[in-house]
């Protein structure tokens, strides 16, 4: 059985893509580099990244600030990323003619992706994938090892 986890629907605000054309593994490997950032920052990281996958994410979180800002009233300042994922949807086979009558298969996989945006503002507790950009978490520890 597969439990949904209850999104706030005063302070959280999503966006579906579905039928995506690219494997969800190369997705994940973009959506790992946004999740609980803010809005502006994370725009900011798709526009430089050199991955393909970039592109239909910017388009997906473009569209759910969108949809914040329309639907709920919420400013795109205060917009934190707290939930991203990426499922794997179903895979386009085709088949490529090849010399004597042969063929080989394509196989063209797709993928679904969600991204939720929480207001901070209206949030009482700052807790749930929000993290601040201006705390370092290594520097308590000494370094990136831990060594001094």
């Amino acid at each position: 059985m597969i439990k949904k986890r209850t999104r706030n629907r005063y302070t959280e605000v999503s966006a579906l893509g579905q039928h995506i054309c690219m494997s969800a593994q190369k997705a994940r490997r973009v959506i790992d580099q946004i999740r609980g950032r803010s809005y502006e920052e994370t725009l900011m990281i798709l526009e430089f990244m050199p991955y393909r996958a970039c592109y239909p994410i910017f388009k997906l979180v473009y569209s759910a600030a969108a949809n914040a800002s329309n639907n709920m009233g919420f400013r795109e300042e205060s917009l934190v990323i707290c939930k991203a994922e990426v499922n794997e949807g179903t895979t386009v086979k085709k088949l490529k003619p090849r010399a004597r009558g042969r063929s080989f298969p394509i196989k063209r996989p797709t993928c679904h992706i969600t991204i939720v945006l929480k207001d901070i503002s209206l949030d009482e507790d700052y807790g749930y994938g929000y993290r601040d950009p201006y705390i370092n978490d290594m520097s308590s520890s000494g370094g990136k090892w831990g060594k001094k």
